[in-house]
């Protein structure tokens, strides 16, 4: 197992969001790193694999700072959506809209015509769980991966951000998750 520990494309697309994130940045930006990376353990990539597997990355939680929110999936599409268009790659939308709409789903995600959208759950899951939920890797390899982009406070904040939100959506506290 080879970490990723510099990938230039995730590099640049984050690197616009620095101000909107603030003391966040750093954070985020080791958790899309950790995703990332577990993508690549689970599955055998092509170069447009890796290449969705880090704008999905990037993208998936970004709502959470543009938008101030816990309920964060649909503008965290939007801005994915919005890049891929700028980029030309307007034919990745529904595969990466799907990755970032299901990454908290509970269950498998089971449509055979996008695999990589239950790749990324899983690996989002193996990063959320802090290696809890596993599926497939190896408690060493996670715990190299988590070693190399160390947590920052993170999952704390996102935890903060949920109890704040809580009064918001009492209904549906946590409006990302899905079954």
């Amino acid at each position: 197992m080879k970490i990723e520990e510099h990938i230039p494309l995730l590099e640049n697309i984050l690197d616009q969001w620095k101000v909107t994130m603030g003391s966040q940045y750093q954070p985020y930006k080791n958790h899309v790193y950790r995703v990332v990376n577990f993508c690549l353990i689970l599955h055998e990539c092509t170069q447009d694999d890796r290449e969705k597997f880090i704008i999905a990355g990037c993208f998936h939680d970004i709502g959470i700072w543009t938008d101030n929110t816990v309920d964060y999936l649909e503008p965290s599409i939007e801005i994915a959506k919005k890049y891929l268009q700028d980029q030309g790659k307007e034919q990745w939308s529904k595969e990466i809209e799907l990755m970032i709409d299901q990454h908290h789903k509970i269950r498998r995600y089971r449509d055979s015509q996008y695999p990589l959208v239950e790749v990324f759950r899983k690996a989002d899951w193996v990063d959320v769980s802090m290696g809890i939920r596993a599926f497939s890797l190896s408690k060493n390899d996670i715990q190299k991966v988590l070693n190399t982009f160390p947590n920052l406070g993170f999952h704390q904040n996102l935890m903060n951000l949920a109890k704040t939100e809580l009064l918001t959506y009492r209904r549906n506290p946590l409006p990302m998750m899905k079954w």
